[in-house]
């Protein structure tokens, strides 16, 4: 039996954004979607929105709305997601907030990166719900997403404080009309788990051309992408956090793996070092804004950081 049929408003409708709020839509709630590429929303008003991938082949009528459109929208929603890129959150979040229902509505952070208490800056944490996103999808024309993983797990609901709350189990009845959701005690462990997945992957992915699996099976990047997981499950750590698995294995094992797992004696206020995530960032601004090649050759100065 799913879920009473809810009115959700999602604020940035990229491809998770869409996969989502499409596949909402399908089973039957009231799903408004908002974004700030005209050609994408008339397409999705003239003639619906169409997922593909690991979801299954649909074309789904949708609501889609301008930023500007949505601004006019005058019946509340029961939850608005973020699903903005991080620069955008502190905006994006106020337009949740002026659309929230009274006096029980909540923003869900449906992000990825650490924005949680950005968004609770802005709605109130009494407002705010965070969701770890464990799918992934690509969309590369207006109005069409596609899903890509094949996960069991999808989303993981949180509430800032860790408790169980019965909002955060409703927005997981909801969200399992799309993939398996569960409601996580360990909000800020699982962000810094998938934090840590996303920095080993997804920047050497973009650097070398590999995909992420290969970055995985490679020698060299896989190296790398070890040292790069240490360094964010070091820091992560150091701030308090109980950082959750990463693909399975336990976090600790890539503090380990590092010869520098000694996190506890060095306290949480100490400076970590994280040389190879400062070796990323360089690396991407060496190249410049639309001017990066990828290719293998561009992991060359993360390999020598192995010497």
């Amino acid at each position: 039996m799913g879920a009473q049929k809810a009115r959700i408003g999602i604020v940035g409708a990229g491809a998770i954004g869409c996969v989502v709020g499409g596949l909402l839509a399908k089973a039957g709630h009231d799903v408004t979607l908002a974004d700030q590429w005209p050609e994408h929303v008339e397409q999705m008003k003239t003639g619906g929105l169409r997922l593909s991938g690991s979801c299954g082949e649909h074309v789904v009528p949708v609501r889609a709305l301008t930023l500007g459109e949505f601004g006019q929208v005058r019946e509340p929603f029961e939850a608005v997601f973020v699903a903005v890129k991080s620069y955008d959150t502190e905006w994006a979040t106020q337009m949740a907030v002026d659309h929230l229902r009274h006096p029980d509505g909540v923003v869900v952070d449906f992000q990825n990166g650490i924005n949680d208490h950005r968004v609770a800056a802005v709605a109130g944490r009494e407002r705010t719900l965070g969701c770890v996103i464990l799918i992934s999808a690509g969309m590369y024309e207006a109005a069409h997403a596609i899903r890509t993983d094949r996960g069991n797990a999808a989303f993981k609901i949180g509430e800032h404080d860790g408790s169980d709350s019965p909002r955060a189990r409703r927005i997981a009845l909801i969200m399992s009309e799309v993939a398996p959701a569960v409601v996580t005690t360990n909000l800020w462990g699982e962000r810094w788990s998938k934090l840590a997945l996303n920095c080993m992957l997804n920047p050497l992915a973009g650097l070398s051309g590999l995909g992420t699996a290969e970055v995985r099976s490679d020698p060299t990047s896989r190296r790398v992408a070890a040292q790069i997981g240490a360094e964010v499950v070091r820091v992560g750590s150091a701030l308090g956090h109980r950082v959750e698995p990463i693909l399975g294995i336990a976090a600790k094992r890539f503090a380990d793996a590092s010869g520098a797992a000694d996190i506890a004696a060095e306290g949480r206020n100490v400076g970590i070092p994280t040389p190879f995530n400062d070796a990323v960032v360089e690396a991407f601004h060496a190249h410049g804004v639309g001017r990066l090649n990828p290719d293998p050759r561009n992991l060359e100065p993360l390999a020598r950081l192995l010497a």
